[in-house]
C-alpha cells in the first residue's frame, strides 16, 4: 500500500508520518485490497483547545473512495480516530459484498 502525506500549514513530521504509517500497516492487514492512502495533516485556526488538529485520510480501493476526519486537540488522536472511522467503513463494505 502506497501512502502520501500532504500538509496544510503544518510542518512535516517523520514522527507523525511513521505513527500514521503503523495505524494504516494494522488497517491494511485486515484489509488487504487497500491500494493507496492519502493523509491530509492541517492546523485549523479555532477558538476550541479540543479541536483544531485535522487528519484526513482517503482510502483508494476497488469501488468508491473511503473518506474519514478527525478534528482534536493533537494530531495523533486525529488519526486514531480516522483510522477507527475508516475501519468501521470497511468493515460495513465487506460484510456488504459477503456472498452467503
Amino acid at each position: 500500500m502506497d501512502i502520501i502525506y500532504e500538509y496544510d500549514g503544518v510542518t512535516a513530521s517523520e514522527r507523525l508520518e511513521s505513527f500514521a504509517k503503523e495505524k494504516l500497516d494494522k488497517l491494511h492487514a485486515k484489509f488487504d485490497d487497500v491500494i493507496r492512502a492519502d493523509v491530509f495533516f492541517k492546523d485549523e485556526n479555532t477558538s476550541s483547545h479540543e479541536t483544531g488538529k485535522i487528519c484526513n485520510i482517503r482510502l483508494s480501493l476497488p469501488g468508491p473512495r473511503i473518506f474519514a476526519e478527525a478534528s482534536n486537540e493533537n494530531f495523533e488522536e486525529s488519526v486514531s480516530e480516522s483510522v477507527r472511522e475508516l475501519e468501521r467503513q470497511l468493515r460495513k463494505r465487506k460484510d456488504k459484498l459477503k456472498t452467503y
